[in-house]
């Protein structure tokens, strides 16, 4: 199995305007951008703005739907982690997801 990453497409349109893109989603996406082989080694989704998330959904169940989102495969223990309570799945949403990459793959960390 892979760890799975769920970003968010950009340019969407809310009630308060846009368009508009996720700041934690470009802030992963920068590390990617930064770390080509890293997309290699995981499966990356993207999804559209608007709720419901069917694939999120699948995942980790309806109450954890943000974006971006790292499914963990379970091959690599990570005490950080979250467990769905829907699912059983462990998962790290945002910024705690750069961490568990840097440890599992050997990509940088952000300067503290």
């Amino acid at each position: 199995m892979t760890d799975r990453l769920y970003l968010l497409n950009p340019d969407w349109h809310d009630e308060a305007g846009g368009p508009w893109f996720c700041p934690p989603g470009a802030f992963v996406e920068g590390v990617l951008s930064f770390y080509p082989d890293l997309r290699e080694q995981l499966l990356i989704t993207y999804l559209d703005h608007p709720r419901p998330r069917p694939p999120v959904i699948a995942e980790v169940g309806e109450a954890h739907q943000s974006c971006p989102l790292l499914v963990l495969d379970g091959t690599f223990d990570w005490p950080d982690a979250e467990t769905s309570e829907a699912t059983g799945r462990r998962f790290l949403q945002d910024r705690d997801i750069i961490p568990y990459l840097s440890a599992r793959y050997g990509i940088g960390l952000p300067h503290p």
